[in-house]
């Protein structure tokens, strides 16, 4: 296939479904830097667990996930930091949701550890998750809808993991371990990503159609 060259010899710009930053292309680079930030839940249950203890009441539920949600948050950003492009509101809305979400999950569960229970709590802390996630991310992916309707069920997966892992869970952590984490750091950035892969690319300006003159 022949390329077209500018009047000086160079050759052009090559179309947006050439390009080797095409965003319609799957990023496995992203991605395993996404599943590497496994590690920041585990640092996120610690961080949790030394400001508030156990997550036995509703105070401890809200401030605990407000702490590990904004060190989750931070983790994710840094791990994808290109597509989520405001820090800022990526792990303000990430921690804020976190402490809704974990007060709502907790509660309804009566702050219980059995597996049924954990992945119960976190469906629910991952509806509010998903919603503010999905919703940041509208412009920089396609259907984040879908991403926003998975954070449940991957949330309830991480716990599920984790507990059948038999981790203790009856220290009544703010969130899943090491082997729940990298289940849902996987999973999750699998989606993210191909999500990204299938967000229309923009066209380049000399493909842009021709706009009608004044």
């Amino acid at each position: 296939m022949t390329t077209d060259t500018s009047p000086t010899g160079m050759a052009a710009t090559p179309t947006p479904g050439q390009t080797r930053g095409d965003p319609r292309r799957f990023n496995l680079k992203g991605w395993l830097l996404w599943t590497v930030a496994f590690v920041s839940f585990p640092i996120a249950g610690i961080a949790a667990q030394a400001t508030v203890g156990r997550i036995n009441d509703a105070v401890s539920a809200l401030v605990g996930g407000l702490v590990a949600g904004a060190v989750i948050g931070f983790g994710q950003w840094m791990a994808a930091r290109r597509l989520l492009v405001d820090p800022l509101a990526w792990i303000a809305a990430t921690a804020a949701a976190m402490g809704v979400g974990l007060l709502a999950g907790a509660w309804v569960v009566g702050y219980g550890t059995s597996i049924g229970e954990l992945a119960l709590m976190g469906a629910i802390t991952g509806v509010p998750l998903g919603a503010v996630q999905g919703f940041l991310l509208r412009d920089r992916v396609a259907r984040s809808w879908v991403w926003a309707a998975a954070m449940p069920l991957l949330w309830a997966l991480g716990w599920t993991v984790t507990t059948a892992a038999g981790i203790g869970v009856d220290s009544q952590f703010a969130v899943f371990g090491a082997f729940g984490a990298i289940t849902f750091t996987a999973l999750s950035g699998a989606l993210l990503y191909r999500l990204r892969a299938a967000t229309p690319a923009a066209p380049s300006p000399q493909h842009r159609p021709p706009t009608a003159a004044a």
